[in-house]
C-alpha cells in the first residue's frame, strides 16, 4: 500500500464510533506485546461524551484506506499530540506516518517550535524513527493499572523567509 492510497481528512462527529473502534483494536491487539490484558482492558475504556467533546475541541484527522477508517490523530494548540492510533489491520502501511506528517504540517503552520506526546512502549520505536526523542520515562496510573510510557518531543525546524 502506498501513501497515495491513504486519504487524510478532518474528523466529523459521525466518525466517533469508528475512531473508538480503531482505538480499542490498537490497544487490545497492537499493544499486546508490551502490556498485560488487565492493562489493555483498563486503557481501552472510553467515555463517549468525553471523547466526542475532545475530538471537537481540537484538530483531529483520520486516515481512510479504501473507505475504512485506518487510524487517527489530533493536535492540541500547544503542540501536544494527545492521540495517535492505527487499526492493526493497517499497521506498517504508512498510516501513522501520514497522520504524523499532517499533524506536523499543521503545527508548523501554527508556528510551533515543537510537538510532544506521551508515548507507549509499543509506539516508542515509531516516534524515534520520526525524529522524536525521549524527554523522560513515566509511570502513570489509569483505571486501576500502572503503565510505563515515555514523554517524547520533536523540535520542528521552521524555514525562515529569505534563509
Amino acid at each position: 500500500m502506498s501513501n497515495s492510497s491513504i486519504l487524510i481528512r478532518e474528523y466529523e462527529p459521525a466518525d466517533l464510533d469508528a475512531l473508538i473502534d480503531v482505538f480499542r483494536a490498537a490497544i487490545m491487539q497492537t499493544a499486546s506485546a508490551n502490556y498485560s490484558e488487565a492493562q489493555r482492558t483498563a486503557w481501552a475504556q472510553v467515555d463517549k461524551v468525553t471523547w466526542s467533546e475532545r475530538r471537537l475541541s481540537r484538530p483531529t484527522w483520520l486516515a481512510e484506506v479504501n473507505g475504512s477508517v485506518a487510524g487517527f490523530t489530533d493536535l492540541e494548540p500547544d503542540g501536544h499530540l494527545d492521540m495517535m492510533y492505527v487499526h492493526p489491520r493497517f499497521a506498517r502501511f504508512g498510516v501513522a506516518t501520514a497522520l504524523l506528517d499532517t499533524a506536523e504540517h499543521h503545527a508548523r503552520k501554527l508556528g510551533l517550535a515543537r510537538i510532544y506526546s506521551e508515548v507507549s512502549l509499543t509506539a516508542r520505536p515509531f516516534f524515534e524513527r520520526h525524529g522524536f526523542r525521549v524527554v523522560e520515562p513515566e509511570r502513570v496510573h489509569r483505571n486501576g493499572q500502572w503503565f510505563d510510557r515515555f514523554r517524547m518531543d520533536k523540535a520542528l525546524v521552521t524555514t525562515q523567509p529569505g534563509g
